[in-house]
């Protein structure tokens, strides 16, 4: 009986070391750039939040107090979790009220970088995000001596509510890089003065502006709540190996990266390990997150470098052995320009008619391009971006610059099997009234996507705009077709650039009502947002199973 007993107790103290609880509080807080200075909102009293550090196979419980006026909320970014601890008001529940504390309970069923943040309003952007860092149970495929967060935010002197009415307003509002007579000047001496006229004349028919690249300007961009003068710094011993772990929590900013003198070995995108791929820069998207190792040889300081898309801003931080150290800071290269392939036109097409720019009346020129089949090798067209873009990023020097097509699943986590549908997934917008929309409805106007517990979907995603959009799927994976078949990367956001199309699929293993939308905060307030029900019960997944291989 004494074993036995022992035995029992065992058990309990083993299942009680797997079960933490966290406290966290929703606050209003002062965000100080040394640019300016605003009412913000943080957690546990400050902007970005804490850290918080799960462990894989443990159960948390997190309680989560509302000390606002308003209603709140905490989405899990990137977490396989029941949907009613999703964190997203009125889909998976109420939201927490003034004064009142919820409680969240879920197991941590995965390893990586994530992050949370609310779900309610404009407090996203208004600084209500922090970090989660997930240790595996298992052994890690890569070694690192050190580890760090990297979590990138694009702070603005206005609130997202004061940014919000300014786009209805006026859309262009916040373009900072308009085109100039300097500019025509310029163009007309490289082009030609006819080619200089003709392009001016294509844009201004379609009542757009090829730097509008970045519908929000005049941000700072954060490092770890830091500034390019404040500058986060991270200490190293020579010959060490890094984890850096980048987080773009920005409400609208894509950030190109770079560390001038080092090389990076990306190892995770999403929280899920891929094949390593050395590189010199990558982008990051909205929402997305990516693991890279370096390993500094040399006694002196580096800087990580966060220029923004449309090089309108940047971010920096240092990599050091001695506190106080710093580097040079780069320049962040010339300024892109949107072309008529990032509107899914040639040059041929531009006399075509687009009063009030409805980007759902647009046609593709490539809509039907399916990345699947298209191979690298050693050519410099990314299939992520459409030919002859302005947006298709370039490293210095002929370096490498990370392409989706790079990332290969380091671990094989479905069965590769034949979807047993395809739903396309418009990406619409009219930027006039300022309304992003998929396939053609606003949010509010559209029927919920139903799926069965399951079936394995095919989702297409056809970008009928001049922006990228980075689309977030809760609760469930995103398996991005890069051509890899089984080894196509899992993640939980995937970009979707101007004139092109993506195929993503995704295995619905997650009973529940989810959100699935544009993570550009202004573009999933305005429609760019649906709501997912998945129906069924588990015990379904044999017959599908089962009919989907009848179909072959």
């Amino acid at each position: 009986m004494k074993i036995i007993a022992s035995f029992i107790f065992l058990i309990f103290f083993s299942l009680s070391a797997m079960a933490e609880t966290y406290n966290l509080s929703v606050d209003k807080v002062t965000l100080d750039t040394g640019e300016f200075k605003r009412q913000a909102i943080g957690y546990n009293g400050a902007t970005p939040g804490p850290t918080l550090r799960f462990k894989e196979g443990e159960d948390v419980t997190i309680n989560v107090t509302n000390n606002l006026d308003v209603t709140t909320s905490i989405h899990w970014h990137g977490l396989i979790l029941p949907y009613t601890q999703d964190g997203v008001p009125n889909i998976s529940y109420a939201g927490i009220k003034p004064g009142e504390t919820f409680t969240y309970n879920f197991p941590i069923v995965q390893s990586g970088t994530y992050w949370f943040h609310s779900h309610s309003g404009f407090q996203e952007p208004d600084g209500a995000y922090g970090s989660i860092v997930i240790e595996s149970n298992g052994r890690e495929p890569f070694k690192y001596d050190r580890d760090y967060v990297i979590q990138l935010t694009d702070a603005h002197p206005h609130s997202g509510d004061r940014i919000m009415r300014n786009l209805k307003m006026m859309p262009d509002y916040y373009n900072r890089q308009q085109e100039t007579l300097i500019d025509f000047f310029k163009d007309s001496k490289k082009n030609g003065l006819s080619e200089t006229m003709d392009d001016r004349k294509a844009w201004g028919s379609m009542r757009m502006m090829k730097t509008d690249i970045e519908d929000v300007q005049g941000f700072i961009p954060l490092i770890n709540g830091k500034t390019a003068s404040d500058n986060w710094t991270g200490l190293f011993k020579k010959g060490e190996k890094i984890r850096l772990r980048f987080i773009n929590s920005s409400a609208m900013t894509y950030f190109d990266i770079k560390i001038p003198g080092l090389k990076m070995t990306v190892v995770a995108a999403d929280g899920n390990n891929v094949q390593p791929v050395r590189v010199d820069e990558f982008r990051i998207a909205v929402a997305e997150t990516y693991d890279v190792i370096v390993k500094p040889e040399e006694d002196i300081a580096y800087s990580i470098f966060a220029a923004s898309m449309a090089k309108s801003a940047f971010g920096r931080a240092t990599l050091a052995p001695r506190e106080g150290m710093q580097a040079n800071i780069p320049t962040m290269g010339d300024k892109p320009s949107l072309t008529m392939a990032d509107m899914g036109m040639d040059h041929g097409n531009m006399d075509m008619p687009m009063k009030g720019m409805d980007h759902s009346k647009m046609k593709m020129v490539d809509g039907k391009m399916d990345h699947s089949k298209m191979k690298m090798g050693n050519s410099k067209v990314d299939p992520f971006y459409a030919v002859g873009s302005g947006l298709t990023p370039k490293a210095d020097n002929e370096g490498k610059f990370l392409s989706y097509s790079d990332l290969k699943t380091q671990k094989i986590l479905y069965k590769d099997r034949d979807a047993t549908r395809e739903i396309e997934i418009r990406l619409t917008g009219n930027m006039d009234r300022y309304i992003w929309s998929i396939n053609g409805k606003k949010y509010e106007d559209a029927d919920p996507i139903k799926l069965q517990y399951g079936e394995r979907v095919r989702f297409k995603f056809v970008n009928e705009t001049m922006m990228s959009h980075p689309m977030h799927l809760h609760g469930m994976w995103s398996i991005l077709d890069t051509g890899a078949g089984k080894w196509n990367p899992i993640k939980h956001t995937v970009s979707v650039a101007p004139g092109t199309t993506l195929y993503t699929e995704t295995e619905v293993d997650a009973i529940g009502e989810w959100a699935f939308h544009c993570h550009l905060s202004y573009h999933a307030d305005t429609g760019m947002f649906r709501k997912i029900v998945v129906e069924g019960i588990p015990n379904q997944q044999a017959s599908l199973t089962s009919n989907v291989q009848q179909q072959k």
